[in-house]
């Protein structure tokens, strides 16, 4: 008797499972389907139980390994769905079924200071921080430098340290000479990169810090010597002893303020 040619239906070697891809990125779906005779299956692609045809941004390659792939390029959210691919000849089809999930496209914000860091003076041995605070999308990469040194590792005496909302802050136990210079903060993201450099003075238990001292006011008084005397003025010496104070009112152009 004639051999008859016996036909099975196809199943799937290899089939992906549920996807998310961020908008304007490419997906690329890979399946491989096998039947144990002929013919070849034929393979189609479905979202959402609707056809998919070739297009601008839709395209299905067949590689000589058998992987079939549906490639989009760039995903979209009306990309998002069910998609069926289905395999089929002439013993019957099969198929499989995956969700892809489309993210929102990130946001890409070049990092700014919010706060930047401020010169800084500490007394010897006392702790010192210098701080800022930064903003930006995706959260930026943070790199401390003293002078032309990378600060690299936290140490016992020096760590570096940030919070979720921006903040950054270089925090030195027990400030030394060595201490005192320049620091750069330097902020890193995709979008772009900012630094902001600042000083910190270490002054030893003697030293003051520098202060701005304002001038200090003397009340108005109805007694010249009072008010004078008050600035710890000596009046007595300040005319030789064969002055007469007398006198000096009476030369011309020669003007007297109240407020002395």
């Amino acid at each position: 008797e004639p051999i008859q040619e016996r036909f099975f239906r196809p199943h799937f070697l290899q089939a992906p499972g549920d996807l998310t891809v961020q908008e304007g990125k490419l997906c690329r779906m890979d399946c491989k389907a096998s039947v144990s005779g002929l013919p070849t299956p034929d393979l189609s692609w479905q979202l959402n139980g609707r056809p998919i045809r070739p297009d601008s941004s839709h395209k299905m390659l067949v590689r000589e390994n058998g992987v079939h792939s549906l490639i989009i390029e760039p995903v979209t959210s009306r990309d998002a769905g069910i998609y069926t691919c289905v395999a089929s000849n002439r013993a019957g089809e099969n198929s499989f079924s995956l969700e892809l999930t489309v993210a929102a496209k990130e946001v890409q914000k070049a990092p700014v200071f919010i706060e930047k860091l401020q010169n800084t003076g500490v007394t010897e041995g006392f702790p010192v921080r210098l701080e800022c605070r930064i903003s930006g999308e995706p959260s930026p990469q943070i790199f401390w430098k003293k002078e032309n040194e990378s600060l690299t590792y936290n140490t016992d005496r020096v760590s570096m340290h940030q919070d979720n909302y921006g903040y950054i802050c270089l925090l030195i136990q027990g400030a030394t000479k060595e201490d005192a210079g320049w620091y750069t903060v330097s902020a890193k993201n995709e979008a772009g990169i900012v630094s902001c450099t600042a000083r910190l003075d270490v002054y030893t238990q003697w030293q003051q810090p520098p202060q701005q001292t304002k001038p200090k006011k003397v009340r108005p008084s109805a007694s010249r010597y009072a008010a004078l005397c008050d600035q710890g003025l000596d009046i007595k010496a300040a005319f030789q002893p064969e002055a007469n104070p007398v006198h000096l009112t009476m030369q011309p152009g020669l003007v007297e303020s109240d407020d002395l």
